[in-house]
């Protein structure tokens, strides 16, 4: 059977026929496959009893006194349009048949119903139809909601360095969050009033939560400009695939070739080097994808550090651009810590390759936190600094 509606008692159904005998044969059959039955013996009674109990669904017969069921249709229509309506019928004309389709009937059967199994069928399959609706309705909301939120940053953004800031800092996640037994922290340092830097994690679904560290090129207003447009991204793409609830997978890699894709098609002059993960709380695995992004992420666990491995394009330049998912199980304590390329300046060495190696040993020394890490690095007594600076800590049961 198609679609996976089970009766519940909260699914109400409403008949409304003339014929008594018809009526309760068809409300002890669907009273006996568990669902709720209210009955009206002509179209008056049956827009009454409507009005003021809401049915989730309505069999009605298309020819009855005073109203019939095309008009009552028309009004049922009217008053909640999304509540499908079933039409029975002796006649079996097909001008009525056309007729009630058109005014939004979902189903249309002919009387007498020799089995009617085949009318459990046409109500289960209406009331799916109207669930995933309804559900549709409310996603499509949902997402216009945060359109117009994440619009009116943008124009915030642009009107008021102020605000802006303002804006920026309310769009970041709450630190520190827990969930599901991981913690996750962070910290922004931007070297103008904006930040081109931005962090986000979030709940995915009941067992998977997902983070990302974005570094975007340049600094100031145009770079916090891509920030709000990240977000704006994540934010729509979550939502897509909630609805979508049968797709398998929420893979960083496709965040990053989406992401991809839409600063392209913006042409905003930007491009953003990203790190993105997805944990797996029900298989312990981290699922990471890596945008041109340096330095790379570092694992703290046993004492030791050291980095993941992965590369890839920066986000927003080749249209072609492909980005690779890796996995890694997760020890039971350990700390992941993301940086942003700005801590570079503070590192120890004075070639790339030194202040590479110095990490590990700095993100050891703090013992994966981010309040260590902010003293290793000596965030609290920074003055002007040449580039933003990002950090975003996860861990688990550190000591």
């Amino acid at each position: 059977m198609p679609g996976n509606y089970m009766p519940t008692p909260s699914a109400t159904l409403l008949i409304i026929d003339d014929d008594d005998v018809v009526r309760a044969s068809i409300a002890d059959y669907l009273e006996d496959s568990g669902f709720n039955v209210l009955q009206a013996s002509n179209g008056m009674q049956g827009l009454q009893v409507f009005e003021e109990c809401l049915p989730d669904l309505v069999i009605c017969d298309l020819r009855m006194p005073r109203i019939d069921g095309l008009e009552l249709i028309r009004r049922i229509s009217h008053l909640e349009s999304e509540t499908p309506v079933i039409v029975l019928s002796g006649a079996g004309v097909m001008s009525d048949a056309v007729e009630a389709l058109r005014l939004g009937a979902s189903d249309y059967l002919i009387k007498p119903l020799e089995d009617l199994a085949v009318l459990e069928h046409s109500v289960k399959r209406s009331l799916d139809r109207s669930m995933l609706r309804k559900e549709n309705k409310r996603y499509r909301e949902k997402l216009e909601k945060a359109n117009h939120e994440l619009q009116a940053s943008l124009n915030l953004l642009q009107e008021d360095q102020n605000a802006g800031r303002h804006v920026q800092m309310n769009m970041l996640p709450v630190t520190p969050w827990q969930e599901g037994g991981l913690q996750f922290a962070h910290q922004i340092l931007p070297s103008l009033y904006l930040s081109g830097d931005f962090v986000d994690y979030f709940r995915v679904d009941d067992h998977r939560i997902a983070f990302y560290l974005a570094d975007v090129s340049g600094h100031g207003a145009s770079s916090a400009f891509v920030t709000v447009l990240l977000k704006f991204m994540t934010t729509r793409l979550l939502y897509e695939y909630r609805r979508q609830g049968s797709m398998p997978e929420f893979k960083p890699s496709d965040v990053l070739g989406h992401i991809n894709r839409g600063l392209i098609n913006c042409k905003l002059g930007k491009h953003v080097t990203m790190l993105g993960g997805v944990i797996d709380e029900s298989r312990g695995v981290l699922t990471y994808s890596i945008g041109g992004h340096l330095p790379l992420p570092v694992l703290y666990s046993d004492g030791q550090a050291q980095y993941l491995q992965g590369g890839g394009f920066p986000v927003g330049i080749f249209p072609d651009a492909t980005y690779q998912d890796h996995e890694l199980k997760l020890p039971e304590a350990f700390s992941l810590t993301l940086l942003s390329d700005g801590i570079l300046d503070l590192l120890p060495g004075d070639t790339l390759k030194d202040k590479e190696l110095a990490l590990p040993r700095l993100v050891g020394e703090a013992g994966g936190r981010l309040e260590g890490l902010s003293r290793v690095f000596g965030l609290t007594s920074l003055g002007e600094m040449p580039d933003d600076i990002a950090l975003l800590v996860l861990s688990r049961n550190l000591a």
